[in-house]
């Protein structure tokens, strides 16, 4: 997957605060497994992550599906690394053989041939998300929530049954550091319901994916 300089066994600030949040993780398994995490990040990661220079997309498609938009979004790609440090420790962080380790732990996933994909979102108004399951090539989702701004408490990812109609079981409630991790699987069903968006609704999506992954410009490494 990557070199010996990428993989290490010392635990960066990021990565030790990462791995304390998913001890500490509360498994739901309605109706399907999915984890929850507090303070996923350290709070002066969070903060550079939001403080990055990219505007929020304008003119943006809004169809129920991130990919209508490919063309504007952020990754923490090769090249956003070398730009902003944030972005660096981060990627680092979630390459770390231990924080690789403890996910395939704490999930049951098999992360040791996948490749780390890192997007950092932010949604305005009008912003949605049909539900779906999460293409076959994801082997690993998590969400963590950067925004701190009170408004956007009804602002976290939905999590729907596999019945026809998907019904809508739970919401993932938005708060500054929290994560959300789950697997995709045949019923993995998620998404943003149709709802006012009362700010900018910033995240980092987390992924590790598999070779078969197209996009080579948006993974990490």
């Amino acid at each position: 997957m990557d070199d010996s300089t990428t993989k290490q066994n010392i635990r960066s600030p990021v990565a030790a605060h990462f791995l304390d949040s998913l001890s500490k993780a509360t498994h739901i398994n309605s109706p399907y497994d999915y984890w929850l995490l507090d303070h996923a990040l350290p709070e002066s990661t969070a903060n550079a992550i939001t403080a990055l220079p990219f505007p929020p997309p304008s003119g943006a498609v809004f169809d129920g599906r991130r990919e209508s938009n490919n063309s504007s979004r952020v990754f923490f790609n090769a090249e956003n690394q070398k730009r902003f440090l944030v972005c660096r420790d981060v990627a680092l962080a979630f390459n770390d053989a231990l924080v690789m380790g403890a996910l395939e732990r704490a999930t049951g996933s098999k992360l040791s041939e996948g490749f780390l994909r890192i997007e950092y979102c932010q949604d305005v108004d009008g912003f949605w998300l049909e539900p779906h399951l999460d293409i076959s090539v994801k082997l690993f989702s998590l969400l963590i929530c950067l925004s701190d701004d009170p408004n956007l408490f009804d602002a976290g990812t939905d999590i729907f049954d596999s019945t026809p109609e998907h019904r809508l079981v739970a919401s993932v409630p938005y708060e500054k550091g929290r994560g959300v991790i789950f697997i995709p699987g045949e019923n993995t069903w998620h998404g943003f319901s149709k709802r006012a968006i009362r700010g900018l609704r910033k995240s980092i999506i987390v992924n590790y994916v598999s070779s078969e992954w197209r996009n080579k410009d948006e993974l990490s490494f």
